[in-house]
């Protein structure tokens, strides 16, 4: 019989290897009519900022062949309101509670992540993001530098036992560097990948499709670059690595775990069907019982 338990750090267990991607499940709560998120191995919230933020201005979102364009711009109610208002309600969940953080300095990230360790909750931890591509200033500064990376994750790293995934951009050269620079800096995993730059308008007016122009792609025609950033960071590092980028399928989470993905979180999918993720644990069981695998880690990392 399958096993879907996932060790994912000394502290860390999941219950299954799907989670919530942030940005896409808003604070986890706002679904309770549509999907138990309990069911979920775990749930990553939307990326919190130093102050309140209404992002960038409409239209913000558009479909694109095999994906989404976004351009959000962090929109959130920042790290005061959410320790009021949202983290009591968290600490009701069962499944893993992971809190996304973004800042334009080092300074805001520190600040930011120190008021909710002051709070006093018991989320399991944190992922840093560190690699928005539409966001005028911070996220792609931090995300495209091996030694701000470093810098940011070790100022992190002292006010914090929690665990601490650093959220990888692919809109660099080399993002194995990037994740040995977290890995040096006291991370305790890696998630990858962000969304892809890219761009649209009507070709016939020229008018731009996302009020910033510039925008984060996701969905399925991101996957196949998603899985080559997978393969090249769990190469390079030995913390594991949470996998995303196009993933709506039970076969997806066995593509990412064989690229060498310890778990995997679904985004885009998420707005088709909030239920998506908690759906699809059934197919995946069959997947394993068919490849006669009890447990995931049989197969991570491993293509032939």
């Amino acid at each position: 019989m399958a096993n879907l338990t996932i060790q994912l750090g000394r502290d860390v267990t999941l219950s299954n290897p799907v989670m919530a991607a942030s940005g896409t499940f808003g604070y986890g709560d706002e679904v309770p009519d549509l999907v138990d998120v309990n069911q979920l191995g775990g749930l990553v919230t939307k990326s919190l900022t130093l102050r309140p933020n209404e992002g960038h201005a409409p239209p913000r979102i558009v479909e694109t062949p095999a994906g989404l364009l976004n351009a959000i711009g962090l929109a959130n109610i920042g790290v005061e309101a959410f320790c009021a208002g949202k983290l009591p309600f968290l600490e009701t969940l069962q499944t893993q509670v992971f809190v996304s953080i973004a800042g334009a300095t080092v300074g805001e990230y520190v600040d930011i992540l120190t008021a909710i360790e002051r709070s006093g909750n018991k989320i399991a931890g944190y992922e840093i993001n560190i690699s928005c591509p539409n966001v005028d200033e911070g996220g792609m500064e931090f995300g495209v530098s091996a030694s701000i990376t470093e810098t940011l994750t070790a100022k992190l790293r002292q006010l914090t036992g929690r665990f601490i995934m650093i959220k990888l951009s692919p809109n660099v050269t080399h993002i194995d560097a990037i994740a040995k620079a977290a890995e040096s800096g006291g991370a305790d995993g890696i998630s990858a990948i962000n969304t892809v730059v890219g761009l649209d308008m009507d070709p016939l007016t020229g008018q731009r499709s996302l009020s910033n122009l510039i925008g984060g792609l996701s969905g399925p025609a991101i996957r196949p670059i998603a899985l080559a950033a997978v393969h090249s960071i769990a190469g390079a590092v030995s913390l594991p690595v949470i996998g995303m980028g196009g993933i709506s399928s039970a076969e997806d989470i066995i593509r990412f775990v064989r690229a060498g993905a310890t778990a995997v979180q679904i985004g885009t999918a998420n707005y088709r069907d909030p239920a998506v993720g908690v759906n699809l644990l059934a197919r995946l069981e069959q997947l394993m019982e068919q490849m006669q695998i009890e447990t995931l880690e049989e197969i991570r990392g491993v293509i032939h």
